[in-house]
C-alpha cells in the first residue's frame, strides 16, 4: 500500500452516550411492579403516589421492582473502557463494534485537559493528579504517534490479505469503538454505585475518569426518566437496591 493511501487518523476526546430506547422506565411502573405482591394482581394503581413506595423500597433494598423495565444506549468509547465496562455482566446485554466483520475507523482517543495524568499513592488507594505541562504534552504525542503507526500497519496488513481478526491485534487500546447496551433501572444503579466518584455515597469509590463520563451519560437517562427512583438512590447513600 502507498503512503498517500493510508488513512490519516482522527483524534478525539469525546465519550457519547445516547439514550437509544427504554420501556416501562417510570417509576409509577415500579410501584405498580411491588404492589402486585400485596394486590394478587396487577393493579390499577398509575395515579396512587409513588414516592413513599418507592423510597421504601430502596431503603430497604427490595429491588426486584426496579428490574422490570429497560434502558437501550449506544455508547462510544476507548477499548481500554469497554473492557471495564464489560466487567458489568448481571442484568447487562451487549452488542459490540466487530473488528471481524468490518475494518474499524482510525478514530483514537486522547485524554482531554481535564483528565488527570499521575498516580499518587499505591494500588487501591491512589488519587490522579493533572500532571505537568510536558507531561500532558509527552502523553499526547505519543498516543498520536503510536496510534498512525498502528493503523498504517492495520490497513498494510488488510491491504495484504491478513484476515481482520489478525490485523486488529496490532491496534492499541485508545482505539474508539461502538457498542449497544441494555440494562434494567437496578443493573444501572449498581453500575452508578461503582462508576461514579460522589463523595455523599456510603461506599465511596474512585473508577477511571472516562468511566465516569459513561455513567454521567447513563446517570442522566435515569434522573431524567425516573426521578422519584434517582432521589430515592442518592437519598439512601448510592447504593443499589
Amino acid at each position: 500500500m502507498a503512503a498517500s493511501d493510508v488513512q490519516d487518523v482522527q483524534l478525539t476526546s469525546q465519550i457519547s452516550v445516547e439514550l437509544v430506547a427504554s420501556s416501562n422506565a417510570h417509576d409509577a411502573f415500579v410501584a405498580s411492579a411491588a404492589r402486585v405482591s400485596t394486590a394478587g394482581q396487577m393493579a390499577e394503581d398509575i395515579d396512587r403516589p409513588v414516592e413513599g413506595l418507592i423510597r421504601a423500597l430502596m431503603r430497604d433494598r427490595h429491588g426486584s421492582p426496579f428490574e422490570h423495565n429497560s434502558f437501550s444506549f449506544r455508547v462510544q468509547m476507548p477499548l481500554c473502557v469497554a473492557t471495564e465496562h464489560l466487567r458489568h455482566r448481571i442484568g447487562w446485554s451487549y452488542n459490540g463494534e466487530s473488528g471481524r466483520f468490518k475494518a474499524f475507523d482510525p478514530t483514537f482517543y486522547i485524554p482531554p485537559s481535564e483528565r488527570g495524568l499521575t498516580q499518587v499513592g499505591k494500588a487501591m488507594s491512589y488519587d490522579i493528579q493533572p500532571g505537568s505541562y510536558l507531561q500532558r504534552a509527552h502523553v499526547t504525542g505519543s498516543l498520536t504517534r503510536l496510534a498512525r503507526e498502528a493503523f498504517r500497519e492495520y490497513e498494510e496488513l488488510l491491504a495484504n490479505g491478513v484476515a481482520r481478526e489478525v490485523a486488529r491485534m496490532v491496534l492499541p487500546v485508545n482505539l474508539m469503538t461502538t457498542y449497544w447496551t441494555t440494562c434494567n433501572a437496578r443493573s444501572l444503579m449498581a453500575f452508578l454505585s461503582l462508576r461514579t466518584e460522589d463523595p455523599a455515597a456510603a461506599y465511596p469509590s474512585k473508577p477511571m475518569w472516562e468511566i465516569q463520563q459513561v455513567a454521567a451519560g447513563y446517570e442522566d437517562a435515569l434522573q431524567t426518566l425516573m426521578p422519584i427512583t434517582h432521589a430515592a438512590f442518592c437519598e439512601f447513600g448510592r447504593v443499589a437496591p
